[in-house]
């Protein structure tokens, strides 16, 4: 069976490869859902771990999903927590610990929160979002073998629960099979690639949409893991879609593109606007972008003296509010007075750059 070209979300069909920016706890910092649809972003991620913490079942349940709640008509999607599982707790084992049951999160001496695979999926499927994920076993990047293997081996029994609860839900909500979320499982393994290859075939015995690259992307020499993606993307049926999680470098997003990857997040454009950092086509307009080219973009750095009298855009190949209405001398003066507008620009104009990546990589 072919791989669907579009991502399903209610009645749209989004055009793969897709691009969706982190909102983590249902807001992306600085803009609001309408300058993030003039961006034209398709979708985006939010957090199962801080929804659930931050704002519980009863508000979720009472806007009907977390789409109504901020008032977003793009697609979206859960991550299931497993990345806190690294960032909290094993980075800090103070900060709570991993069990065969689940994740333990000690947020003080007298609270804990016990997130199990189950309690993750069925979190996500109130929130209702577009794809929702399997909780993981993060792989540390510096795990020896034998840790390692015992977070792929917690990771395929976590997705085997984290399915079996799925299908409990859909039968119970009655959910036909063609409105029914994407679910996918997440390979994790390390640098192992044997490991890597092992929790991809077993994940597909379970029967999932998708596989999503799991774990840290990047090697031990600071570059990114291409061989862990191409062993992702070898082993997994044809028909899945494939994730890569976390994956926001636009070089790293068009090369996994090539090797077969569909969806990626990453916090890296929205970050990045807030800290002075704007992405910047090196081409005089849209149509004449080659992402091919080994540098078709660079960075531009707002506030520097010599845009202190710059009339001229941030960039001619940019259609985004910030490009359109206003100057470079202009955008040095909000960030130099520390104006809440440099950072909204800042982020419109990034998430936009994402948006026409994705239309670039979409006629291939």
């Amino acid at each position: 069976m072919e791989k669907a070209n579009y991502f399903r979300s209610r009645d749209k069909k989004i055009p793969l490869p897709v691009f969706f920016p982190d909102a983590t706890r249902a807001v992306i910092k600085a803009i609001d859902t309408s300058d993030l649809e003039s961006t034209k972003t398709s979708g985006i991620l939010v957090n199962t771990y801080h929804l659930y913490r931050e704002l519980g079942d009863e508000v979720v349940k009472k806007f009907g999903g977390i789409r109504e709640f901020m008032d977003w008509k793009g697609a979206i999607i859960s991550d299931s927590g497993g990345f806190q599982v690294m960032s909290i707790v094993k980075s800090n084992p103070d900060s709570g610990s991993v069990i065969d049951k689940g994740v333990i999160f000690r947020e003080s001496k007298k609270r804990k929160i016990i997130f199990t695979p189950e309690k993750s999926i069925n979190f996500q499927m109130k929130l209702n979002c577009d794809m929702v994920v399997v909780l993981d076993d993060f792989t540390d990047p510096i795990s020896s073998y034998d840790e390692a293997k015992d977070t792929v081996e917690r990771t395929i029994k976590w997705a085997k629960r984290s399915k079996e609860e799925f299908l409990r839900l859909c039968k119970e909500k009655k959910i036909p099979n063609d409105k029914r979320p994407y679910i996918l499982g997440v390979v994790q393994g390390g640098k192992y690639q044997d490991l890597r290859k092992y929790c991809t075939e077993e994940l597909v015995k379970i029967g999932f949409d998708g596989l999503g690259y799991g774990g840290w992307p990047i090697n031990e020499e600071g570059n990114f893991d291409y061989e862990s993606a191409e062993t992702i993307a070898k082993y997994s049926p044809k028909n899945y879609l494939l994730y890569g999680l976390g994956v926001g470098k636009p070089e790293e997003i068009v090369k996994c593109v090539k090797l077969g990857f569909d969806i990626f997040d990453c916090v890296l454009p929205t970050r990045d606007a807030r800290h002075k950092r704007l992405y910047v086509y090196n081409a005089k307009s849209i149509d004449e972008i080659d992402i091919n080219l080994p540098d078709f973009y660079s960075f531009y750095v707002p506030d520097k003296e010599k845009y202190y009298k710059d009339d001229s855009p941030v960039s001619m190949a940019c259609d985004c509010l910030l490009c359109k209405k206003y100057s470079k001398a202009y955008l040095a003066h909000l960030f130099r007075i520390k104006d809440l507008t440099a950072l909204r620009l800042a982020t419109i104009h990034n998430l936009r750059f994402y948006s026409i990546l994705m239309e670039k990589l979409n006629k291939g």
